[in-house]
């Protein structure tokens, strides 16, 4: 079976060179895939994956230890936002993670790789649609524990989250409708908006739209046909700061993963300056350390009714508080990236709390399998 193993980028070229000179080897071009992908030249990456998916739908990530329980992860075909980054979560652990990429119109793999405990890893999407009905009735009588079955999965869709959690007390989060290039080009109800391209991830092609000229700027700038539509709720702090936090919920319970803090309404943790600021690294770190007396004793009930109508066994919050204090839910969805890279001399108060996240992971799986931890 091949694995996969992350390449340091002194190692890009003598890999490509192996890639053009030697015969056809899956691992290599799934690797590709993977390293293409995080240089974010999409088009390249996702031929090297169809290569590969030629060759093999099976790949195994193993721990650094030897694995005391088996992870199978069901997996679509698409670029690194169409399934949940799971191999962060198991670095340096005993887990053993085999992904079985589901597709449609080819042969079913002879021999499914021994596992404890499933997990749909195939995020919702309209593109995603096919492959995760082929999900749900493999999983109707798999042999083992599937955690995040497909109808839990399908509420992280935009749209149908919205119906899911807007009666939740002390939350907000904003209606939004799925809507078709003619149905924008008539025009919204309400200024000001947000937009993006259906089925589009970290941010691209999202765009505040305050008026109708700048609606029809950006349908004339997009190549999308389908969009979501939101109401723009301002979440600006006093100071004039956007603060943006990322929560996992494993087994219902919430873990906090970053604070962000971005002088932009659209903000992402890579590109917000957390690296280039000490004075927000230090706001992060305290935040850090009174999420669960502070954050957590205005917002508890809150998470617990989202993860109760959520009904996942793992799944990524991006959240805020509005400037009354509610909280305000962003997206949640089973494909957030939930990882322990960032520098340790810079970031050294993420280590505690990202290794609980990790061992929630792992209680998690054992769990579910029904083994002692």
């Amino acid at each position: 079976m091949p694995a996969l193993v992350r390449m340091p980028a002194a190692e890009i070229a003598t890999l490509m060179d192996k890639m053009f000179s030697g015969p056809a080897d899956a691992t290599l071009f799934m690797n590709q895939f993977q390293i293409f992908s995080v240089l974010g030249n999409q088009d390249f990456a996702l031929s090297m994956q169809a290569k590969a998916l030629e060759l093999s739908n099976i790949y195994r990530i193993a721990g650094s230890k030897t694995p005391t329980i088996k992870l199978l992860a069901l997996m679509v075909a698409g670029d690194s936002s169409d399934n949940a980054p799971l191999e962060y979560l198991i670095e340096e652990s005993d887990i053993q993670l085999d992904l079985l990429y589901i597709l449609p119109g080819h042969s079913w793999p002879c021999r499914i790789p021994e596992h404890d405990v499933a997990i749909v890893a195939a995020g919702a999407s309209a593109r995603n649609g096919p492959v995760l009905e082929m999900m749900d009735k493999l999983c109707e009588n798999w042999p083992r524990p599937v955690l995040n079955p497909v109808r839990s999965i399908m509420h992280c869709s935009r749209d149908v989250l919205y119906q899911l959690l807007q009666a939740i007390p002390n939350l907000v989060i904003p209606p939004t409708q799925r809507c078709t290039r003619c149905e924008l080009e008539k025009g919204l109800p309400a200024y000001p908006a947000t937009i993006r391209p259906l089925d589009s991830q970290a941010g691209r092609g999202l765009s505040r739209i305050d008026n109708e000229q700048e609606l029809a700027a950006y349908l004339n700038a997009a190549k999308a046909e389908e969009f979501h539509v939101s109401r723009f709720i301002d979440y600006q702090s006093h100071d004039g700061l956007y603060r943006k936090l990322r929560i996992a919920l494993i087994d219902r319970q919430p873990y906090l993963c970053h604070l962000a803090i971005h002088d932009d309404w659209i903000v992402h943790y890579g590109s917000s300056g957390m690296m280039e600021s000490a004075e927000k690294r230090c706001e992060e770190a305290s935040f850090i350390e009174r999420f669960d007396s502070d954050f957590m004793s205005r917002h508890r009930d809150a998470l617990s009714l989202i993860a109760e109508r959520l009904q996942l066994d793992y799944v990524v919050i991006d959240c805020a508080e509005t400037q009354c204090g509610e909280l305000l839910i962003f997206e949640a969805d089973n494909r957030g990236w939930v990882h322990a890279t960032d520098p340790i001399d810079l970031f050294p108060y993420k280590q505690a709390p990202m290794q609980r996240v990790f061992s929630a992971f792992r209680a998690m799986l054992f769990r579910a399998a029904g083994k002692p931890c």
